[in-house]
């Protein structure tokens, strides 16, 4: 049997995998033991977990830190990182298994969690067991918005992640020469060229042209972008998508909230997404020619080497930023479109296996617990190695949060507040469609576009070519 009629069959029927309050057989593997009485810290003391991740800064920083953890409960957690598409795959194959070699899953709402939520424990069944710790601040402490796009699947009540991480792209731009030039391109270009919300992507196209051919002693190219034929181009293209009005399916933002396993006929053929595309295409026209075949890191690497006055990119690279070019850096919103702002949010949650075993899921339920903690959050964003933001709300009000910021800030992802709380709006908050068949759905996306940057379609024959494949794949009904 394929690869694919293993996890076809696992996810048409959850024959491998099975909801909390059910095991499938896992063979001769056998539970941890559990201590009665005492510090339910500790109740699962002498265990082992294994938490598979994306390479991400909260997870850089939690490996880098674990100790704390182990001495509260006695666990061991044996960290595994890879890049996104790599883990998709991992946990795909350990879901269909029936058994959990990863008992901690960093789940992506689009590519693990729609398509594999049945594979997940609903984490209420934990929360409400009088044996364990109580979740600090309860599941109210979480920003509404990210709750619900990185934790949620369709049902309202069913809660299978606790957010995690929330990675936003918003305006990344050189404030050092933005000061320089001001007053210069006020003049040229008639209007201030101070970046926010305000800025229109027109404005920003003009802005970027600006820099290409008046500010080469500083910097190459005006703009640079993530649109490498790959998951960060569809992230790249859809703010700009969704400013002018464009979307991937009808009730956007619902089918992006809390995703649906029917989203209907796709709508990237309208008028409004190929007037997106087709300025999304003439802005690549002039952005850094290289911008093709980088994906966010490679763009934030170019970034900071000087290369670029400014780019749209994730807000957790302002860490980074901060550390190879202190003060010159800004932040942000996206500019609007015609019909508004978009920026697009990349947050996950992490997860429980539902193959894992009674006591073994008990364990792991205290790792995401103090993995989420509020003090666990404060201290990724002073480390070192690592540096997510915050996705509880009573993190954001800690008085030294608020003084990070402002320069000097000790915490440089606080830096990003002002530009990720107007992006984290109900109305500007930018969520892909979260729908099982989306990873199928995103390579069509992004392999018509890339044929469109090099020239090898229209805009609009590259967005009418996603739409009749897109629909393809949603008539299918499963994950290819």
């Amino acid at each position: 049997m394929s690869r694919r009629d293993v996890l076809r069959g696992a996810l048409a029927a959850g024959a491998s995998v099975t909801l909390a309050g059910g095991l499938s057989s896992c063979g001769s593997r056998s539970d941890v033991p559990r201590t009665a009485g005492g510090d339910p810290w500790r109740q699962f003391s002498g265990a082992t977990l294994n938490f598979i991740s994306e390479n991400t800064a909260p997870t850089a920083a939690i490996a880098a830190n674990i100790r704390p953890f182990t001495e509260l409960t006695g666990i061991d957690v044996s960290i595994v990182t890879l890049e996104l598409s790599a883990l998709v795959q991992r946990v795909a194959l350990d879901l269909a298994s029936g058994q959990a070699q990863y008992q901690v899953i960093y789940a992506d709402p689009y590519q693990v969690l729609a398509p594999y939520q049945k594979g997940l424990v609903d984490l209420r069944s934990l929360q409400n067991d009088p044996n364990l710790p109580d979740l600090p601040g309860g599941l109210a402490d979480f920003i509404p918005t990210q709750l619900d796009a990185a934790g949620r699947f369709v049902d309202q009540e069913r809660v299978y992640t606790l957010p995690y991480d929330a990675p936003t792209m918003i305006w990344q731009y050189r404030r050092d020469l933005f000061d320089k030039y001001r007053d210069r391109m006020a003049t040229d270009l008639g209007f201030d060229p101070t970046p926010g919300g305000d800025r229109t992507w027109e404005e920003y196209f003009r802005i970027a042209q600006w820099f290409n051919r008046n500010a080469t002693s500083d910097v190459r190219y005006g703009t640079g972008h993530q649109a490498r034929q790959h998951d960060s181009l569809m992230n790249d293209f859809s703010n700009v998508l969704w400013s002018y009005g464009g979307d991937y399916f009808d009730n956007g933002k619902d089918v992006g909230r809390l995703g649906t396993p029917d989203p209907g006929p796709c709508l990237l053929g309208s008028d409004a997404a190929i007037a997106g595309a087709e300025f999304y295409d003439r802005l690549l026209g002039i952005a850094d020619p290289a911008s093709t075949t980088w994906d966010w890191d490679g763009v934030g690497a170019a970034f900071r080497s000087g290369r670029l006055a400014m780019c749209p990119n994730w807000h957790e690279f302002a860490a980074s930023n901060e550390q190879v070019m202190p003060g010159k850096v800004g932040y942000s919103a996206l500019p609007k479109g015609p019909a508004g702002t978009a920026n697009m949010y990349g947050g996950t949650g992490i997860a429980i296996s539902a193959n894992t075993l009674p006591h073994e899921r008990g364990a792991a339920w205290l790792f995401l617990v103090w993995a989420t903690s509020p003090e666990t959050q404060l201290a990724n964003l002073k480390s070192k190695a690592g540096g997510g933001t915050p996705t509880r709300t009573s993190v954001y009000e800690l008085p030294e949060v608020r003084a990070a910021e402002q320069r000097p800030s000790s915490m440089p992802n606080m830096l990003t507040a002002a530009a990720v709380r107007e992006a984290w709006q109900p109305d500007r908050i930018g969520l892909r469609p979260k729908i099982p068949m989306w990873n199928e759905c995103n390579t069509a996306v992004f392999t018509q576009l890339s044929r469109m940057l090099t020239g090898a379609a229209s805009p609009e024959e590259a967005m009418r070519s996603i739409t009749s494949r897109v629909d393809r794949i949603v008539a299918r009904g499963w994950v290819a």
